[in-house]
């Protein structure tokens, strides 16, 4: 039975874990992301380097959470360090593939109409392929983050100054007091559904032209907006 009082009474805690959980969240997306960004656009340039580094980001991906954690606290401590490593290494494999998959939907001719009026290989990447590749990167953000949120509460295991919401979880399951589990559990799948909804909405706005209004003109209206961006 949900004890209503206790969660009335616990408001205030509430607001202050949930800040924390974003903020570690935030953290690990956007160290993840620079990281990735680099291994993406080192991948797109020397094709032979992209197999070995999605192997090597796959095999972390595997790793079970909480061994990952345990096995840092020896090291580490219970530090954010131990908080955050994890989290960021679970986001790369999903940030070098959709980067890469951006970078590689860009239509050759577009490519080559850049080209043709004297883009050097630099500019060409940040005028015309990044916009271009920001739907399939914004994809992957999306995955991530909502990847990034439920890990966060894993790391509650590692003590209350990391866990955020799944502080709650971890206490309550260690209290035997269900309230306090739901307390923690429901906010964290309501924060990942809302950052989701803001994250597709910052997509559409960013990128109008990829919104399909017909399927016969979507790629066309793609290749023309990049030519007239060039």
């Amino acid at each position: 039975m949900i004890d209503w009082g206790w969660m009335g009474d616990h408001v205030d805690e509430l607001a202050s874990r949930l800040v924390q959980h974003l903020y570690l969240a935030l953290i690990a997306l956007t160290v993840g992301f620079v990281i990735s960004f680099g291994l993406a656009i080192l991948a797109v340039r020397r094709r032979r380097l992209y197999p070995p580094v999605t192997a090597v980001a796959g095999i972390l991906y595997t790793i079970p959470s909480l061994a990952m954690f345990a096995a840092l606290v020896p090291i580490t401590g219970l530090s954010l360090l131990t908080a955050e490593v994890p989290l960021i290494l679970y986001t790369l494999l999903i940030f070098v593939r959709n980067i890469v998959a951006g970078f590689d939907a860009v239509p050759a001719e577009v490519i080559e109409a850049a080209d043709g009026m004297g883009y050097p290989r630099g500019l060409r990447m940040w005028r015309v392929e990044l916009p271009l590749a920001v739907p399939l990167i914004v994809a992957g953000v999306r995955v991530a983050s909502v990847s990034t949120i439920g890990l966060v509460t894993v790391s509650g295991a590692i003590g209350d100054r990391f866990g955020g919401l799944g502080f709650f979880i971890f206490e309550g399951y260690r209290r035997g007091f269900p309230t306090e589990i739901l307390f923690g559990a429901v906010p964290a799948m309501v924060l990942a559904v809302v950052v989701d909804l803001v994250l597709v909405a910052v997509q559409r706005r960013a990128t109008p032209w990829s919104q399909p209004v017909g399927a016969a003109v979507q790629g066309d209206s793609v290749t023309s907006r990049a030519v007239a961006s060039v």
